[in-house]
């Protein structure tokens, strides 16, 4: 058997009590547009078309093209499948969840001035879940380079703990657990002097591993947003939006022999972490709509970052099992804080993004019911660069250079990309058939922080999706179907050195949206 020992000659730079990385920046910024049934049918591509309340989240330029006031609902059920495959084994899983649309209220307010060229101002008011984070994933794979217990060790070496009764104290969310329940173990030379410490783990003969992580939550923004229609030529408009974000990740991380030895000091550990992420925000939104021609429309949107502040509440446990040894052994960070679970205030920020986007309608434009339909599309620049986290503690050194350890990571991980969304609607009376396609390019850069050959992420989001629309008499019905389909990687742990792995991500997720609307 192979224990792994590492001594002091690492540098590890992550703090062992902030659990901030990379992929948290993704999570947070790497969104698909979220919208009506309307807009979702057409594939997000509505920021040069207006007249729905989804434009307080994409161009709310497009409020000014109400004529009237109206009431929206927007429902929503989501089914998320996810694969896995990590070190050549794959295994999946599925989760399902309610969701909801842009669900408000748009007040169409005509000019009081007859011959004015400002035809008209409208105000909207809605909520709407922005991202969802309602997933399980599953990983599963078999490893004998290296060990998840590896960033205990880490954890230690960074650390400098010479001492190891405070070692087994000072390390409450990892490291200590390890310490505690014989994973690890101090290693001494011949005149008993620490020479550092040991992974009882069997690498070189193989371990299985398995992860599930369940994930819930999400992103809703209230928004309200003015847009305003001069001469029914130009548009212009803003909103603000008060994010609120809540972020619940359970994790249990378990590795077991593969040999199956029962004489080698390892059988198995399982490793339990809980996050939760409770975050508020703000952004703004501006946006203009251009009529060159009476059938063409041209859109601009700008979207600011959203600047957040975060809570992390935060516990870990272990449960190891060295047969002979010390047999099984549990313990939990709780058990080292006095019950108390870990708690950790930072601050983030989101990249901004640009768009762009033409529709063309056909038919007779000055009266609506005539119209035959149209087709539209949408082009956004992001700069994932743009990611950023901060200290809400200017005070603590530490937490400063681990946050600009963490930025200047994100600027090497990630690159721009840019987004493209198409759309069509044929309008048969008072029924719409609509169809649309959105694809989300990789936001990550040739130097992911992989460390084996062939990690680059090809990442990347695509939606197909399709709907009908009714309306007749101040009421309209609308009915969407998004199928998303994502890739993405995830890694299960990461190590200062040594060998990890990424496993490849492959969600299909659907989406049925309803939207009812009322005209008053």
């Amino acid at each position: 058997m192979r224990k792994l020992v590492l001594t002091s000659g690492l540098i590890f730079s992550i703090t062992s009590l902030l659990a901030q990385e990379p992929l948290d920046a993704i999570r947070y910024s790497w969104l698909t547009p979220q919208g009506t049934a309307r807009a979702q049918a057409l594939g997000g591509a509505v920021s040069a078309l207006g007249g729905d309340i989804s434009a307080l989240y994409t161009n709310p330029a497009g409020l000014g093209l109400y004529k009237t006031s109206e009431l929206v609902l927007t429902p929503g059920f989501t089914f998320n499948n996810s694969k896995a495959t990590y070190r050549g084994a794959s295994a999946t899983d599925s989760k399902s969840s309610f969701n909801y649309g842009p669900t408000g209220v748009v007040w169409g307010i005509p000019s009081y001035k007859a011959n004015s060229k400002w035809k008209n101002v409208s105000v909207g008011l809605a909520i709407s879940k922005t991202a969802n984070f309602n997933n399980n994933v599953y990983v599963s794979g078999e490893n004998n380079q290296s060990s998840y217990s590896e960033k205990y060790l880490d954890q230690l070496i960074s650390g400098n703990a010479t001492n190891p009764d405070d070692a087994a104290k000072n390390y409450p969310y990892g490291a200590s657990l390890g310490l505690n329940t014989y994973l690890l173990d101090p290693t001494y030379d011949n005149n008993n002097n620490l020479t550092g410490y040991a992974s009882n783990a069997s690498v070189s003969t193989g371990l299985k591993q398995q992860q599930i992580i369940n994930t819930k939550g999400g992103i809703s923004a209230f928004s309200i947003g003015v847009g305003s229609n001069y001469n029914d030529v130009f548009y212009i408009g803003g909103s603000i939006n008060i994010n609120t974000l809540k972020y619940i990740r359970n994790s249990s991380f378990r590795e077991t022999d593969a040999t199956n030895v029962t004489n080698n000091d390892f059988n198995y550990f399982v490793a339990d972490d809980y996050l939760r992420t409770d975050g508020t925000g703000a952004s703004i939104n501006l946006g203009i709509i251009f009529k060159p021609v009476e059938a063409l429309r041209v859109g601009l949107n700008f979207h600011s970052p959203s600047w957040y502040s975060f809570k992390d509440t935060y516990h870990s446990s272990l449960t190891t099992d060295t047969e002979g040894y010390a047999g099984v052994k549990s313990q939990s960070s709780l058990d080292l804080n006095d019950g108390y679970s870990g708690e950790y205030t930072y601050r983030y920020k989101t990249p901004l993004r640009l768009g762009a986007g033409l529709a063309y309608i056909f038919g007779t434009q000055a009266d609506v019911s005539s119209q035959k339909g149209f087709i539209t599309a949408d082009v956004e620049y992001v700069s994932y660069k743009g990611n950023a986290f901060n200290t809400q503690d200017n005070t603590n050194q530490g937490d400063k250079d681990y946050f600009t350890d963490l930025n200047n990571t994100i600027d090497k991980v990630f690159k721009s990309a840019v987004n493209l969304r198409l759309g069509g609607e044929l309008k048969f009376e008072t029924v719409m058939v609509r169809a649309g396609f959105g694809y989300f390019g990789n936001p990550y850069s040739n130097n992911y922080f992989g460390n084996q050959p062939g990690d680059v992420t090809n990442a990347s989001r695509m939606n197909i999706s399709g709907g009908l629309g009714w309306r007749n008499k101040g009421m309209f019905v609308d009915l969407a179907y998004i199928h998303q389909i994502i890739k993405d990687a995830y890694y299960p742990y990461r190590l200062d050195e040594g060998v990890f792995n990424a496993a490849k991500l492959s969600n299909t997720v659907g989406n049925i949206l309803l939207t009812v609307g009322f005209k008053f």
